[in-house]
């Protein structure tokens, strides 16, 4: 009877799939990306722009879904959902998505994390893009995570964050002598969450007994700064580093709060970024996977 019950062990788990039976928490993401990408096509200029960006988010669910899923025998899933029939619905989607992917950030394993932080930040620029899909709820605050111990890789991700604040708060300052005065209020709104985040940043790495990287004395822009729309287009860019980085500190950590910080930069970020690109003519206006390499 012993030795039957020890051959029991590897008869039963010889029975097991060899995968992950459990439902793929990005199915339903990938699900509403591919619904929305069908169905806004029909939606006149914001939803074409919308349709583009859905369809790359569903792109990338569908191959991270693939790469961990063995296809399983088909079953009864839930009941399709349609694709949305007008801009009203569509914004109503892009509110559902942005928070779904949001919700997952912080308990995702990194190589997931940092993708579906992206699509949340695209879904949040999408939002930003137009007023007939609704401006949607800006970023939450950008604090230092309470209890987060930094340490290697995460430490240096902070930093090199920090670095992007310094040089956005820099660029806000170069391009208020091009701009007219209709952008005053803009160019202070910005500089003032740049301030604020530097200060988090520096926080977090004393806090760490690491020392804070300080400013470059001056910055070089890609491209000469010689009016309004290079003024903008540079802050567009800067906006789009400090996505980057962001993205790169959720890349680079399992902690739950540190995530959520950088995934309101993130946010914050690609949203500011969106309404820059919008005033100097930028195709497309929002950046469907904000922080991504191209």
């Amino acid at each position: 009877m012993g030795a039957l019950a020890a051959l029991a062990v590897p008869l039963a788990s010889a029975c097991s799939p060899g995968f992950d039976e459990s439902p793929d928490p990005l199915g339903p993401l990938l699900r509403a990306a591919e619904n929305d990408a069908a169905g806004a096509k029909a939606l006149g200029a914001e939803g074409e722009a919308v349709a583009t960006a859905r369809a790359a988010h569903a792109a990338a669910l569908k191959t991270e879904v693939d790469r961990l899923n063995r296809p399983k025998p088909e079953q009864p899933g839930p009941a399709a959902i349609p694709p949305p029939s007008s801009l009203d619905g569509l914004k109503e989607r892009l509110a559902t998505a942005r928070k779904q992917a949001e919700g997952l950030v912080p308990s995702l394993p990194r190589y997931r994390a940092g993708m579906v932080a992206s699509v949340a930040a695209g879904c949040a620029a999408l939002q930003q893009s137009s007023e007939k899909i609704g401006r949607g709820d800006d970023a939450g605050p950008v604090e230092v995570p309470a209890g987060v111990q930094l340490a290697g890789e995460s430490a240096e991700a902070v930093q090199q964050a920090l670095a992007a604040e310094h040089a956005a708060i820099w660029v806000y300052g170069l391009v208020s002598a091009y701009l007219p005065a209709a952008f005053t209020g803009a160019v202070s709104r910005g500089t003032a969450e740049h301030v604020k985040r530097r200060d988090v940043c520096e926080r977090m790495l004393s806090a760490a007994g690491q020392t804070p990287t300080g400013p470059e004395a001056a910055y070089v822009p890609p491209r000469p700064v010689t009016d309004a729309n290079s003024a903008m287009e540079l802050v567009a860019t800067a906006e789009a580093d400090a996505t980057s980085a962001w993205l790169g500190v959720i890349d680079r950590t399992d902690d739950a709060a540190l995530r959520t910080t950088a995934l309101n930069a993130l946010i914050g970020s690609a949203r500011r970024g969106t309404a820059w690109r919008a005033e100097f003519g930028a195709k497309p206006v929002a950046i469907a996977m904000p922080g991504q390499s191209a």
